[in-house]
C-alpha cells in the first residue's frame, strides 16, 4: 500500500511542479488536509501528523508561493485560518485530476470488482486505524 501510495504521491508532485507550482510532498500532504472554508494550523499539524512547528513551516513555503493565505477566523477573533488562495485553488485542482488519472489506471489494471473491494477494505481500515475519528 506504501508503494502504490507513494507512486501517486510522487505523480501529484511532478504534475504540480510542472504546473509551476513548486510543492513539496510534504507540503502537498498537509495541502490535502485543507478544508473549504480553512483550517486551523493546529488542526492541519495533527491530521498531517507533523508538528505544530513543522506545519507552520509548511504553510510558510506555501504561503510564500501564493496558495495559502492565513486569514482571521471568524469564530475566534484570535485564531487565523490557513486557505487556499485562486492560485491555490488551481493547485489543489491539478491535483485531484492526477489522483482522479491515477485511481482511473489503476483501475484499468485490477477491474472494477476489485477496485471497488479495494477502496472498501481501504475505507473500512481507515475508520478503523483513523487516530483522529
Amino acid at each position: 500500500m506504501f508503494v502504490s501510495y507513494r507512486a501517486m504521491d510522487e505523480r501529484v508532485v511532478r504534475a504540480m511542479r510542472d504546473a509551476g507550482f513548486q510543492v513539496t510532498p510534504a507540503q502537498a500532504r498537509l495541502s490535502q488536509r485543507i478544508a473549504d472554508d480553512g483550517s486551523r494550523l493546529t488542526d492541519l499539524a495533527h491530521q498531517a501528523q507533523v508538528t505544530k512547528q513543522t506545519a507552520s513551516v509548511l504553510v510558510a513555503g506555501l504561503e510564500a508561493q501564493g496558495i495559502v493565505e492565513r486569514v482571521p477566523d471568524p469564530a475566534d477573533g484570535r485564531a487565523r485560518l490557513i486557505r487556499f488562495t485562486p492560485r491555490g485553488k488551481a493547485a489543489a485542482r491539478r491535483a485531484l485530476e492526477v489522483v482522479g488519472e491515477v485511481e482511473r489506471e489503476w483501475e484499468e489494471h485490477l477491474g472494477p470488482e476489485l477496485t471497488a473491494s479495494l477502496r472498501a477494505a481501504l475505507t473500512t481500515l481507515g475508520q478503523v486505524t483513523d487516530p483522529y475519528r
